[in-house]
């Protein structure tokens, strides 16, 4: 988990390096990430036919080399033009990164299986991803160009030490296949799996995803500046919520995921996901109001219900993502739903300024209306399938 321990200590840093060691603007900063954001989109479904064709294991060997070596040119970056060239590289690979690893567990494993262990593979993720923002605060603390930089190298080769125990993956596949299966053995390329681009149920689905997929935009950039804008609730609120949210998010996964099996329970997951967003949002709006005490006891109930509903809402879209996606082509099924993530990471902080942080009371309400839309829409649109619904 080397490459999530770095992808903490990048998030703890990478504000503060941009602008005060790389000397760009805010916006400056916001452009180059937007441009990534809509690169990573395409890269995440670029990865999924690929995967399908060369192996999910050496896409993802791939993907996490280039995500390390762009870490490392970030140091190097002297311009706007340079920047986002560097973003653009390790944004993607991200993303990218994302659809391999869903696609290893789509070919790896069967059933509710592959649920339950990407939501394991997930507590993992957030533990060392809060391990690796721990440890990016030491920089904080320098608040030197020199310690921002070595945060970023650090950064950088950790996610190139996690290539190696990848190299073993497709040994490890073979060691667990069950007799006679040939598709786990190799994870074979393949062009017989039915196109995704020509599934309307998931391309629904996912479409609906990119709304649900939001969530992280909301908890990582719109409530840390509502808390700070728009409450009596110290700065400090927003460690606590951050932390929390993390917490539970390692509690809960795991049974939430044991509860998900088949399409139908996947839909109504995300049902409830929906409207736990739906009800945190209007939380959130309400603890504008009143005392420093109750404003943050308002926030730390709105990231329950948030927690929860990210949760139930995630867990929900893999098992569709697994379950509706033919067996032929699951690296570009895989791809087709990572994407819908990263755009809904891509038009998450556009879109949270512009109803929440602009409008207030409005905006949570449009916010509320659209996380709970977006759960209904789903399972009214999965109701009509057969359970055994998967190509």
């Amino acid at each position: 988990m080397a490459s999530s321990f770095s992808n903490g200590v990048f998030y703890a840093v990478s504000a503060l390096f941009f602008t005060k060691v790389v000397g760009l603007s805010v916006g400056q900063v916001g452009v180059g990430l937007t441009v990534a954001g809509a690169v990573a989109i395409a890269a995440s479904f670029a990865a999924g036919r690929v995967a399908d064709r060369v192996g999910a294991p050496a896409v993802l060997v791939a993907t996490t080399t280039t995500q390390g070596l762009a870490l490392l040119a970030y140091p190097a970056a002297s311009t706007v033009t340079t920047f986002t060239l560097a973003a653009c590289l390790a944004v993607a690979s991200k993303a990218a990164q994302g659809t391999a690893r869903a696609a290893v567990l789509a070919q790896a494993f069967t059933g509710t299986d592959r649920v339950l262990v990407r939501a394991r593979l997930g507590v993992v993720i957030n533990v060392f991803i809060g391990a690796g923002s721990a440890c990016g605060g030491f920089a904080l603390l320098t608040d030197t160009g020199v310690g921002y930089t070595l945060a970023i190298l650090g950064a950088g080769i950790f996610v190139l030490t996690s290539v190696w125990p990848l190299l073993a993956i497709r040994a490890e596949l073979a060691a667990r296949r069950p007799p006679g299966d040939d598709v786990i053995a190799d994870l074979p390329p393949t062009s017989a799996g039915r196109s995704p681009l020509k599934d309307r149920t998931y391309l629904t689905v996912s479409a609906l995803n990119v709304l649900l997929a939001m969530h992280a935009g909301l908890l990582t950039v719109g409530v840390p500046l509502w808390i700070t804008e728009h409450t009596s609730a110290p700065p400090i609120t927003v460690t606590l919520v951050l932390l929390l949210n993390t917490a539970a998010v390692v509690v809960i996964q795991t049974p939430v995921a044991r509860r998900v099996h088949g399409i139908h329970t996947s839909a109504r997951a995300i049902l409830a996901g929906g409207f736990s967003l739906a009800a945190a949002c209007l939380i959130y709006s309400a603890s504008a109001g009143g005392s420093t005490t109750i404003a943050v006891i308002l926030l730390l109930s709105a990231v329950i219900l948030h927690t929860f509903g990210e949760v139930a809402a995630d867990v929900g879209n893999w098992g569709l993502a697994f379950d509706l996606a033919s067996t032929g082509a699951a690296g570009a099924y895989q791809g087709v739903n990572q994407a819908s993530v990263a755009a809904g990471a891509m038009l998450a902080p556009l879109v949270v300024t512009g109803t929440a942080l602009t409008l207030g009371t409005i905006g949570w309400l449009v916010l509320a209306a659209v996380f709970a839309a977006a759960g209904a829409t789903t399972l009214l649109v999965v109701r009509t399938l057969p359970t055994a619904a998967a190509h």
